[in-house]
């Protein structure tokens, strides 16, 4: 009997699924780095770079404190070598293949495997995979050399009978930002910046999983998945296709070959949309490969069934251009986001989910991935998938013109065709766009004087080499996405920049036109636009190394990295806000000048609907502190744009704009179903008490704007500067201010403030008993107020939430450094 039971185990084991997988080692272990003429080896982190691991060491001064940037130059100038050793088994070593899978190296790299030579790179964007079986022992070493890149650079300007602008950077194919903008540091890296692999198999492994749309309607969706591999499929292997863990195909391969292809049904499917107007629903795909019961390989991908369209057609105006999801028109809210540090190693999963859901909390359902900074990390666009936020992904060119020699094609080539077959599973890539302002550049700049006709055709032809054809035809060939050449299609020199394509419109900012200009000139699809401000007290406390705010110090200086920053600041600051002598005060109102004059401009452009279909202002965050158009600061606080936007950003909101001395009511409405209900307006003081009142039942059409309610500003017969118009529909409202914030005469009133212990935070209950306009709260607690920067009714009780993990609120029932600021404090008081 024992025999027999015995017997039985050794059957059913045998006949059970075994597995013959691709293994694969991550050699992020061992590393030390040193400067190549140096002796001494140090340790390393890898992923990294080597500015993080002199960090590190103790070798250089933090570059985002004071003015340490500076001091850290010589760094970037200097060769660099790192190694490492790692140990396989006798048994490991009778594979028949290893492939060395590097991801990314920052830049020029020769590297060496057991002193062989075996790659020599340089593009940062770029990943190999090399076969190293023959190299191979049980003990090895691999070492990797990098040059700075100013070397090559030198080598390659030489080469040109002229010279091309925007500096040496356009030769080397890295972050440009590294380089320095008007918003970042130089700090230009190299070094191991994404993962080294050491990947073995034995009969077949699989290389690329891709899903191809055909049809996607509410009743059915259609796709082709592709399967491909270097090895082929033998005669007697099985593929076995998985939807949701689930077996919907199985295929008996009846011929040699490196590409299956299967066409998927799936009835009534569930579509992926944008968070604003759905569920970004993703399927989970899985294909395993199997010779008997030998499970070779297995890959599985998310997909989300959507169709995305880019609408730019001609039209009796211009050109539209607006995104098309599953066949509706989606109004695009968002922001052009940069990387989230010059160090990308020091960016955390933690940074990406927190960025991410402050973009949903915010209403946004599109980022634009700028063409300054890098292809972002696998991990933000699954993010995007999960969380239905819509990218537009720049290719990395930005604000320059590139040389056109063939080893440079070459190396863009392979490059863009890599990024698209790595991101083209994600349902949030939205649309592929050629560069930034590069095209507006060679047109608008000036970078065509003084050059020859055939040196401007020269630099034109090679233009169009990368953006006219390598980079659509990778797109077209690789993917389901639509191309745009470049953003935007006209600069603002051009009259069409309004009526054509998208546009970027720095008449405010970088020429000073007042913040009106955006009411007045909206144009199809505003994909950059912006102001300044400074960072929150953090930011600055950081910077300075000091709990006093200074914000005149040389060490903050080195922080605005425009050279008309500070200036520009206080010449907006003085036509529409009272300009505060304290440092702390300055800082408020200079977030709430830039939320002012961000809101109108995205205000502007939501009441122009459908004429514009979006709006992506610049910019969402921050790669160190600094003073800059961002809306979130590199600690990751809120600047008071982002409570504005938030609030602009909603799906439904009411927009009251003057015209032709009239007060026009607008509702818009972003959602895909009409809404019904009365509307409230009325005219108030800062007591609270109603001058007038008036309301009407509405209809709000989906995806629509359109004026609900007029006003003649001759029937207001009440002093403007004590005045607010309040309107109201469903659970929106707006407050209309018919002065200057400066021209306001808002009375002094003190706060009432109680606490409320909860598990994930402290509820701040806060009233009274004037109307509070810009109410800010502050604490030294790490943590984030759900609203802020608010406007307070009298005697209105009003609820916000402080949401931290900050051990210290752990012991304690209240924030008992809250700091309550208010704009009535800054402009001309009216006793009660």
């Amino acid at each position: 009997m024992r025999y027999s039971l015995l017997l039985l185990i050794v059957i059913v084991y045998s006949c059970g699924t075994k597995h013959d997988v691709p293994n694969t080692i991550e050699l992020n272990n061992n590393w030390q780095f040193k400067q190549v003429k140096d002796s001494v080896w140090l340790g390393a982190t890898v992923p990294g770079n080597v500015f993080s691991d002199l960090l590190d060491n103790d070798l250089i001064e933090d570059p985002f404190i004071g003015d340490n940037e500076k001091n850290v130059q010589w760094v970037s100038e200097k060769d660099w070598e790192y190694k490492t050793t790692f140990s396989l088994d006798e048994e490991s070593l009778k594979r028949k293949h290893f492939t060395l899978n590097f991801e990314g190296l920052d830049t020029y790299a020769s590297v060496y495997l057991n002193d062989s030579l075996i790659l020599k790179a340089n593009n940062s964007f770029r990943f190999w995979n090399i076969d190293v079986k023959s190299l191979l022992k049980t003990q090895n070493e691999l070492r990797i050399l990098f040059e700075s890149t100013s070397k090559y650079e030198n080598i390659e300007k030489a080469k040109l009978s002229y010279e091309l602008p925007a500096g040496d950077r356009i030769f080397t194919r890295k972050a440009q930002f590294q380089y320095g903008w008007d918003w970042g540091p130089i700090l230009n890296t190299c070094g191991i910046w994404k993962p080294i692999k050491l990947v073995s198999w034995n009969d077949y492994k699989i290389d690329e999983l891709y899903s191809k749309n055909l049809i996607i309607n509410d009743s059915v969706a259609k796709f082709d998945l592709f399967l491909k591999s270097k090895q082929k499929l033998e005669n007697n292997y099985q593929v076995l296709i998985y939807l949701n863990d689930s077996v919907i195909r199985e295929k008996k391969v009846n011929k040699k070959v490196n590409r299956l292809k299967e066409t998927i049904i799936i009835k009534n499917p569930k579509l992926w949309w944008p968070h604003n107007l759905g569920d970004p629903y993703l399927y989970k795909v899985k294909v395993v490969v199997k010779d008997g019961n030998k499970v070779l390989d297995s890959s599985s991908t998310k997909y989300g069934i959507r169709d995305i369209k880019l609408v730019a057609e001609k039209d009796s105006i211009g050109q539209s251009f607006h995104f098309k999801v599953n066949g509706q028109p989606v109004y695009a809210k968002g922001a052009n986001y940069i990387p989230q540090h010059s160090f990308q190693n020091k960016v955390t999963k933690a940074n990406y989910e927190k960025l991410l859901n402050d973009v949903v909390t915010s209403n946004m359902n599109m980022l634009r991935v700028w063409g300054g900074g890098i292809y972002e990390d696998d991990l933000f666009y699954e993010k995007c998938d999960e969380k239905g936020i819509l990218v537009w992904q720049d290719f990395m060119f930005a604000c320059a013109m590139y040389p056109g020699d063939d080893a440079f094609l070459e190396n863009v080539k392979i490059e863009a065709e890599q990024q698209v077959k790595r991101l083209r599973n994600h349902a949030s890539i939205a649309m592929w766009c050629g560069n930034n302002e590069n095209s507006e550049a060679w047109h608008r700049w000036g970078w065509q004087e003084g050059r020859s006709e055939a040196e401007k055709d020269e630099i034109w032809t090679n233009y169009l080499n990368v953006f006219d054809s390598i980079l659509p035809k990778a797109v077209s060939k690789f993917s389901d996405i639509d191309y745009w050449e470049s953003s935007p299609k006209y600069g603002r020199g051009n009259p069409k920049y309004k009526t054509e394509g998208d546009a970027h419109d720095w008449w405010i900012w970088h020429d000073a036109y007042p913040f009106e200009h955006l009411e007045d000139n909206v144009p199809r699809f505003m994909s950059e636009f912006g102001f300044q401000s400074f960072p929150s007290l953090e930011a600055i406390r950081y910077i300075n190394q000091s709990d006093t705010i200074s914000i005149d110090s040389d060490e903050f200086l080195n922080h605005q990295k425009h050279p008309r920053g500070f200036q520009l600041i206080e010449e907006y600051m003085k036509r529409d806000f009272p300009v505060p002598e304290n440092p702390e005060d300055y800082v408020y109102m200079s977030q709430l000048l830039q939320a002012k004059g961000m809101s109108m401009g995205v205000k502007a452009q939501r009441r122009a609907k459908p004429y514009n279909m979006g709006t992506l202002y610049w910019q969402l965050n921050d790669c160190w502190p600094v003073v800059s158009w961002s809306s979130i600061d590199y600690f990751g606080n809120w600047k008071a744009m982002q409570y504005k936007i938030a609030q602009a950003y909603e799906d439904v909101i009411i927009s009251s704009h003057i015209e032709n001395d009239t007060l026009n009511v607008y509702l818009v409405n972003d959602n895909l179903d009409s809404i019904e209900d009365k509307l409230w307006v009325s005219i108030k003081d800062f007591s609270d008490n109603v001058l007038w009142k008036d309301s009407k039942p509405i209809t709000v059409k989906a995806n629509s704007s359109d004026i609900k309610y007029q006003l003649p500003l001759s029937q207001i017969n009440f002093p403007k500067d004590e005045i607010y118009f309040d309107a109201r529909f469903d659970t929106f409202d707006e407050h209309f201010f018919f002065v200057k914030p400066k021209e306001l005469k808002l009375r002094q009133g003190d706060f009432e403030t109680q606490f409320v212990k909860m598990v994930n935070g402290i509820k701040v209950i806060i009233s009274s008993d004037t109307y509070q306009k810009d109410v800010l709260l502050s604490t030294k607690y790490k943590g984030w107020f759900h609203e802020n920067f608010f406007d307070l009714y009298p005697g209105q009780r009003r609820w916000i939430y402080f949401l931290s993990d900050d051990s210290r609120l752990k012991e304690i029932q209240t924030i008992d450094d809250l700091k309550i600021t208010s704009f009535n404090n800054f402009i001309r008081q009216v006793k009660k």
